[in-house]
Parts: structure tokens; C-alpha cells; sequence
């Protein structure tokens, strides 16, 4: 088995230094609006079965089995579910090491349950450390907060038009064909965000973490409720496109 030299790491060392994120690259996943993860566990952690159970909810998986091989396909991911029991390397090396080299999140498994492992979990880099057994819905629910925190604001433009379809953010207003289209804040910012990027899914993670930041519930309609609500105001359900298990992009009439 090829050996992957990691530098010794020492908790208490006086002179470690603190871990910075390099700046985050968009992803080919990010481009196309569908969120990668690694899955990062032997046959054994049953990291097989929740890859399976996160394709089903509309995710892209790939799995690694070994520490090495999560090291050489990270970059490939947005978010590393990282079980720190690996055959190979040590997981808290492993961490560090992703860390280290890019930004993207880590959510690590462990079934050590002391305070003490928890705290070198979250020291290594981690973003967030799950103690085996624990739920899917609660594994969900920690992915999106980890991605609502780290992921990158979407730039916006000031000035929109869009076929008949023009939106002004200094006068917060949305006009169709000339006419004034009277909407709530959120319904602004929720237009304005998918006309800024018009060939674009946009993910619900990102509608979420941008313009409801950490304000909305992780479950419920909203974004749902707001989106039927601008169909109806700018008379036609085409002007929103839904991408089934994805997010939403911006359409014409």
C-alpha cells in the first residue's frame, strides 16, 4: 500500500499555527448547481450506505476509502464528510491536510465521545464533528449550516434587464414591460439574485444562506411560497424555472 507522509501534528505545540482558508475556487459541481461530496470512510464506517441515501436527496457522491485517496480527489468536492477512523492515515492528519490546501468544508465523524477529541476534531480544521450514531436528518441539517457559513456570496448586478423584465437595486424596484411590479424584500432579493446569474441553477443552499442568511428554518416551503408568489405577480409561471432536486434559475415569458 502506498504510504502519503503527513507532517506530525501536535495539539499543544507553542509554535503551530493557526489554520487559515486559502481563498475558494467555484467547483464544476458549484458551476452546474449541484453539490459534490466526498464521503470519506472505509466499507466498515457505512459510508457507502449514506453516499447512497445523499444521491437519492440530490446530491453528487463520490467515495474514498482510504486517507490517500481522499488527498489526491478533495478538490473535487464541495463538502468532505470525513469518518476519522481510515485504515490508513491518521483522520485527524487527514483533516489538516485538506485544510491545509483548500477551503472547502469538513463535517467529521468520529465515535470518540470526550470533549478533549472533539476540540483536536475542530483544531485540525474541521467545520463541524458528528459522534456516531446519529441521524440523517441531523447529518442534513449540519451540512446546509456548514455550507450556509462557508460558501461565497454570489456578486450581483445593480441594474438588470432582462428581455421586458427590468430590476433597479438603488430603487429596489422590479418593472415588467414598464409597469411596476410591487413585491416584498424578499421577493426582491430573491428575483434579483436569479437574475443576476440568468443560464445559472442556482442550489437552495445558496438561495437560503443569501437571502435569508441563517434567519430561515432548514425545512418548510418558504423559498416555495416566495416563488409562487413573484409567478404570480409577473403573471406567468416561466418566468422561474424549478430544477426538481436542485434549486431554481431565471426563465423568460
Amino acid at each position: 500500500m502506498q504510504q502519503v507522509k503527513l507532517k506530525q501534528f501536535h495539539a499543544n505545540s507553542p509554535t503551530q499555527q493557526p489554520l487559515r482558508r486559502p481563498a475558494p475556487q467555484p467547483t464544476a459541481h458549484q458551476r452546474q448547481g449541484v453539490l459534490g461530496i466526498l464521503a470519506v470512510g472505509s466499507e466498515e464506517s457505512g459510508m457507502s450506505e449514506l453516499a447512497q441515501e445523499l444521491r437519492r436527496h440530490g446530491y453528487r457522491v463520490e467515495n474514498a476509502v482510504t486517507g490517500a485517496k481522499a488527498l489526491q480527489v478533495h478538490q473535487n468536492a464541495d463538502l468532505v464528510l470525513l469518518d476519522l477512523d481510515l485504515p490508513d492515515l491518521d483522520g485527524l492528519e487527514v483533516c489538516r491536510s485538506i485544510r491545509a490546501a483548500c477551503s472547502t468544508p469538513v463535517i467529521a465523524v468520529t465515535a470518540r465521545e470526550s470533549e478533549l477529541d472533539r476540540v483536536l476534531v475542530l483544531q485540525a480544521g474541521a467545520d463541524d464533528c458528528m459522534t456516531k450514531p446519529y441521524g440523517f436528518r441531523e447529518l442534513m441539517a449540519r451540512m446546509e449550516a456548514v455550507m450556509r457559513r462557508t460558501q461565497p456570496q454570489w456578486p450581483l448586478e445593480q441594474v438588470i434587464e432582462h428581455g421586458p423584465l427590468r430590476i433597479d437595486v438603488n430603487s429596489r424596484e422590479i418593472r415588467l414591460d414598464g409597469r411596476l411590479i410591487e413585491v416584498t424584500r424578499k421577493e426582491f432579493d430573491l428575483l434579483h439574485l436569479l437574475a443576476s446569474w440568468p443560464e445559472t441553477v442556482i442550489p437552495r443552499q445558496q438561495l437560503t444562506a443569501q437571502v435569508w442568511g441563517d434567519s430561515m428554518p432548514l425545512r418548510g416551503r418558504t423559498i416555495d411560497t416566495h416563488v409562487s408568489s413573484l409567478r404570480n405577480k409577473l403573471g406567468s409561471s416561466s418566468w422561474i424555472v424549478t430544477v426538481r432536486g436542485v434549486g431554481f434559475r431565471l426563465g423568460s415569458n
